[in-house]
């Protein structure tokens, strides 16, 4: 099912998606944790760096890697007291600790950073059946893919597993929907829907705190 997305990646302009600002960054981090020390984000400045001369797939894995080693897997009602939060990455990376939208977010700001064409990258929000792909019960999930062309099968960057699959390795995954900054994708339709900043509002939400904290989304 999450194959059939790969029809739909669509073509958009060069034009650099974000920035980050490593410098705001440490200041944000230190008025949200009292803590001006934050080896984290050093780490993750400096992985950003040297990754630009890797090969896209080493991009790729250093981006999913360095994510699931600095992030243990908490939900949100443990980790904000909210049935369902987008954390921003520095909130994610600062207290070490997120679920699957949070990962995804994160690997999908770094690998923008990293050169990655934003048209390459979606948000895909799935349900994942529980125990496997017969399994009657499933949960929302959420998942970052990359398409090597728009008719490529997608490889899938997932918080459940510390390896990168190709879609049609992951058949306990069936697509909802999916976006990025440039747009919004039902199902597996082949053309955009809306704005994602206009659709979706935690996703607005999560944009607008990133910038705040350091991380500037360009607009077109």
């Amino acid at each position: 099912m999450l194959a059939a997305l790969a029809s739909a990646a669509t073509v958009a302009n060069n034009k650099k998606p974000l920035d980050i600002d490593f410098h705001t960054l440490r200041q944000s981090a230190a008025s949200l944790t009292g803590n001006a020390h934050t080896p984290v984000l050093r780490e993750w400045e400096i992985l950003l760096d040297n990754a630009h001369e890797l090969s896209i797939g080493e991009r790729l894995q250093a981006a999913n890697r360095f994510f699931h080693a600095n992030v243990t897997y908490v939900e949100d009602i443990d980790n904000w007291n909210k049935s369902d939060y987008w954390a921003t990455p520095l909130e994610t990376l600062t207290r070490g600790k997120g679920d699957c939208e949070d990962y995804a977010i994160g690997k999908y700001v770094s690998l923008l950073h990293l050169g990655i064409p934003n048209e390459r990258l979606r948000l895909i929000y799935v349900r994942a059946k529980i125990g496997g792909a017969s399994s009657p019960i499933s949960r929302p999930h959420m998942v970052l893919a990359y398409y090597e062309s728009p008719q490529s099968e997608p490889l899938i960057l997932d918080s459940l597993t510390r390896d990168i699959h190709p879609a049609s390795e992951r058949p306990d995954l069936l697509p909802v929907f999916s976006f990025n900054s440039d747009g919004l994708w039902v199902g597996n339709q082949r053309s955009s829907a809306a704005s994602p900043t206009q659709r979706l509002s935690r996703w607005r939400d999560v944009i607008e705190r990133m910038n705040t904290e350091g991380i500037t989304w360009n607009k077109d």
